[in-house]
């Protein structure tokens, strides 16, 4: 059976595998905005839900870098 360390240590790196590809995706949506928008050739209901997504994304690499990041009393 794993120790409880050992099991925290692979969520950490499952969290921050997750956190980089949730970065990723986030980024390829903030360049095919900024493409749609440069061209002209996207409809304001796909740059509105495309925006919507990368909204979703912030909020979930937040919530991840929270619990990667340990509470420090003051």
């Amino acid at each position: 059976m794993n120790a409880p360390s050992e099991m925290s240590m692979q969520n950490e790196e499952v969290l921050r595998v997750e956190l980089e590809v949730f970065k990723q995706q986030h980024r390829d949506l903030d360049d095919a905005i900024h493409a749609l928008q440069e061209r002209g050739t996207g409809d304001q209901l796909t740059i509105k839900r495309l925006k919507k997504q990368k909204l979703l994304l912030k909020d979930k690499i937040a919530l991840i870098e929270d619990r990667l990041t340990p509470d420090i009393i003051a």
